[in-house]
C-alpha cells in the first residue's frame, strides 16, 4: 500500500498555528511542494483542514464552496479589535471599529445582568439567554449580509485586509450574502473577562454556507445586544462530507522551536507536527485519500470512457448520450475501474453554450498516469 501521488489529507488543526504551517507539515510529511488547503482556519482556532496535494490542489477551489459546520464560544460584554481573543479589548464606547451593524444601544436586561449587578442573577441570566436566542433567530440567520472581519485574509487593492488592520489604516469590506442554516446557542454563564469586567460567556453551534465568519457572527451579536462580543474559542468540525471525527483525520499538535532571524535576533514560533509515535511510511497511505475520493467530494462525477477521455484532454467537446441534468455541472469526468483507487480522473467538465446539445467542455485537465486508467505514481 503506498502513498497516492494526488489526493487528500484530512487534519484536525491545533492551537497557536497557522493553516500555511499546516500545509508546511503536509509538505514535509508527503515529500512534495504541491500542496494547499481548502478554507483557512485562524491561529486561534482549531479543527478540521483540508489538505489537497499534486493534482488535487485544483479541486480545492471547489471544496472552498462547501458547507461547514462550527463549535463556538462567544463571549458578550467584551470586544476586541480582532473580533476574537487574540485582539486587544475595545472600550464600551468604541463598539462600532471597523465593519459590521451599526452598534445599538446596551440592551436593559444586559445592562442589569453586566453593568448594574454584582451576582449572577439566575433569573436575569435566563432573561439574557433568551433574549440572545430571540436576536439571533431575528438577525443571524437564514440568508443575511455579513461584513467579513477587518482581520481577514481578505484582498483589497492587493493587500490583505489584516495587514491593512495591523498598520492601523481604515479597513472597508463590503458585506457579502451568507447563509446560516444553524446557529443554536447553549451554556450560559457569568464570569469575568479580560478586563475584569463582568461578562456572560454562551456555546455556540453554527452551520453555514462557505465564507461566513463567526468571528463576525460574534461581533455583531454582541453590537446588536449593545454590549460587545467576540470569540473565544472555535473549532471547525465539519466540512461538506468531512467531518473531524472521521477515522482518517490525521491529529496534529503545536510544538515550538528556536530559530535565528534575518537580523541574528533569536525569534520562538510554533510550528505543527504530527504525534512522536506517527509513523508516516505506515500511517500515510491508510489515511491519504486518493484523488477518486477527492473528486468525488468535490463535484458530481461523470463517467466516460477512455476515447472520451482522450478527446477531453487534448481540450476537444465530448457529446453525451445520455440526458443531462443540468443542476450537475460543472462536473468531474473520470474513467471507472473496478478498483476504486485506480480510477482515472480526467477533467472537470462544464455544459456548453449550446444548450440545444449534450455537449460538455474541459475547464481543468488533469493529466494521465503513466499506466492508462490507473494512478499509480506514487512518492517515495
Amino acid at each position: 500500500m503506498c502513498i497516492p501521488d494526488s489526493g487528500l489529507l484530512l487534519v484536525d488543526k491545533p492551537q497557536g498555528v497557522t493553516s500555511h504551517d499546516i500545509v508546511a507539515c503536509a509538505r514535509h510529511l508527503l515529500h512534495t511542494k504541491r500542496v494547499g488547503h481548502a478554507g483557512t482556519l485562524d491561529p486561534m482556532a482549531t479543527g478540521l483542514l483540508i489538505i489537497g496535494f499534486g493534482n488535487a490542489t485544483r479541486l480545492l477551489n471547489y471544496m472552498l464552496g462547501h458547507n461547514k459546520t462550527y463549535e463556538a464560544v462567544i463571549r458578550l460584554g467584551e470586544s476586541t479589535t480582532t473580533d476574537d481573543a487574540d485582539g486587544e479589548i475595545l472600550q464600551q464606547n468604541n463598539l462600532q471599529l471597523g465593519p459590521g451593524v451599526v452598534a445599538k444601544s446596551a440592551d436593559d436586561v444586559f445592562s442589569k445582568l453586566l453593568f448594574e449587578s454584582n451576582s449572577c442573577n439566575s433569573e436575569l441570566i435566563n432573561q439574557a439567554f433568551e433574549r440572545i436566542k430571540q436576536v439571533i433567530k431575528e438577525n443571524l440567520t437564514g440568508k443575511i449580509m455579513q461584513a467579513p472581519t477587518a482581520f481577514s485574509a481578505i484582498k483589497i487593492n492587493g493587500q490583505r485586509a489584516y495587514d491593512l488592520a495591523r498598520e492601523g489604516k481604515s479597513v472597508e469590506i463590503a458585506p457579502r450574502e451568507i447563509f446560516v442554516s444553524d446557529f443554536s446557542v447553549s451554556n450560559p454563564r457569568i464570569t469575568r473577562g479580560v478586563s475584569g469586567k463582568l461578562v456572560c460567556d454562551i456555546s455556540a453551534k453554527v452551520s453555514c454556507s462557505s465564507g461566513t465568519y463567526i468571528r463576525a457572527l460574534a461581533r455583531d451579536l454582541g453590537r446588536l445586544l449593545g454590549v460587545g462580543g467576540h470569540l473565544t474559542q472555535l473549532r471547525r468540525t465539519s466540512v461538506g462530507d468531512f467531518s473531524v471525527t472521521d477515522s482518517r483525520v490525521l491529529k496534529l499538535r503545536a510544538q515550538m522551536r528556536e530559530f535565528t532571524d534575518r537580523n541574528g535576533v533569536l525569534q520562538h514560533r510554533s510550528k505543527a507536527v504530527p504525534g512522536d509515535d506517527f509513523d508516516a511510511n505506515n500511517m500515510l497511505p491508510k489515511i491519504c485519500l486518493n484523488m477518486m475520493d477527492a473528486a468525488s467530494h468535490s463535484l458530481p462525477t461523470l463517467s466516460i470512457d477512455e476515447n472520451q477521455a482522450k478527446d477531453l484532454r487534448f481540450g476537444r467537446w465530448i457529446e453525451l448520450k445520455s440526458a443531462i441534468n443540468y443542476e450537475n455541472y460543472p462536473a468531474i469526468a473520470y474513467v471507472p475501474n473496478a478498483n476504486t483507487a485506480e480510477c482515472d480522473v480526467v477533467a472537470v467538465v462544464e455544459l456548453t453554450k449550446n444548450i440545444k446539445s449534450n455537449q460538455i467542455k474541459p475547464i481543468v485537465v488533469f493529466p494521465a498516469s503513466e499506466k492508462t486508467g490507473k494512478l499509480d505514481k506514487y512518492l517515495k
